[in-house]
């Protein structure tokens, strides 16, 4: 049986479109945890890095935005959120330009060094958490309890996407080539798969079957 004082961390990595927002959410809920997207705190930074003009070839000031802006992350999976100096910004961190410019914010060690101790700030004081994004299981959280890196094939992944942002599935594909490129080969704590993680690909199953079978792994490795 499992002891439910001892804190539960659960991280899920992979690319964009591999089902990790959704899946992550909902095992969250399954679990009464908290849920955090690391990613939305990312593109938070990059939407204060647009706003103050910053050109996206200085890592310098893209840092001092980094280390001035005030992130507030809502980690409940029924309702996350998260707000840039107090106001929110759920709408705007999804929009293209943030889209574009967010792997380049990203890649930015120092921004990434910000991000990741806040991160694990956020992990520390829960005592249930299912964590997702494109470094979990590598940089933010190696501990887990369970880590699942998430994967899907190309075609899937754009067809999601595209149907999520009203886009055509050619663009999406383009762009989402185009991200995990950078997200894969940038020097910092690139996108890779844990040696102990569960890879899991989503292409032909649907949200339930993926929840349903994150669930059964959590029951192997919290018993």
């Amino acid at each position: 049986m499992r002891d439910e004082s001892r804190q539960l961390v659960v991280a899920v990595d992979g690319p964009s479109g591999s089902g990790k927002s959704t899946i992550s959410r909902r095992v969250a809920q399954a679990l009464d945890a908290q849920y955090l997207d690391t990613g939305a705190m990312y593109r938070a930074v990059t939407f204060a890095v647009l706003r103050a003009g910053v050109d996206l070839n200085d890592a310098d000031k893209i840092t001092a935005v980094a280390e001035t802006v005030a992130l507030e992350v809502g980690t409940d999976p029924a309702g996350p959120y998260i707000k840039v100096d107090g106001v929110g910004v759920d709408r705007e961190i999804r929009g293209p330009e943030v889209t574009q410019a967010v792997s380049a914010v990203s890649a930015v060690p120092a921004v990434r060094s910000i991000l990741v101790a806040q991160q694990r700030d956020i992990i520390a004081v829960a005592q249930r958490i299912v964590v997702e994004g494109r470094d979990i299981g590598t940089v933010v959280a190696p501990g887990a309890d369970l880590k699942v890196y998430l994967t899907a094939s190309a075609d899937e992944r754009a067809r999601r996407r595209s149907s999520e942002n009203a886009t055509t599935q050619a663009a999406t594909a383009a762009d989402l080539a185009r991200r995990d490129k950078l997200d894969s080969t940038r020097a910092a704590d690139p996108l890779r798969q844990a040696e102990d993680a569960v890879v899991l690909d989503t292409t032909a199953l649907g949200i339930d079957e993926v929840v349903e079978r994150l669930q059964r792994m959590l029951e192997t490795v919290t018993a």
